[in-house]
């Protein structure tokens, strides 16, 4: 039996990245962040990416002041992490992600 669609097991994890057009550190967020989302939550991930310099409402809104930042909203409790994304281990912690 195929349980990879019931959500009653685990909540989906929801990130928000905001990224400015397409400069180098915004790319490499997208990127390390893609890498640890496909080898520790597989498919088990919602990844909204804000660009905003197209999008100063969004980054209003969510009162962000620096580029890249990336804020975890589900499951509890949120958490924010600013940069790249490069320290991985860091980022798993932050983020309360088993590895």
């Amino acid at each position: 039996m195929d349980y990879s669609s019931d959500s009653t097991n685990t909540t989906k994890h929801k990130f928000i990245l905001f990224v400015s057009g397409m400069s180098v550190k915004s790319g490499h967020a997208i990127e390390n962040l893609r890498k640890i989302c496909d080898k520790y939550l597989a498919d088990n991930y919602e990844l909204e990416i804000i660009d905003i310099s197209r999008d100063k409402e969004q980054a209003a809104a969510y009162q962000i002041v620096a580029v890249p930042t990336l804020i975890k909203t589900d499951p509890a409790p949120r958490r924010i992490i600013l940069g790249d994304l490069s320290d991985k281990e860091k980022v798993l912690r932050i983020l309360n992600i088993s590895e």
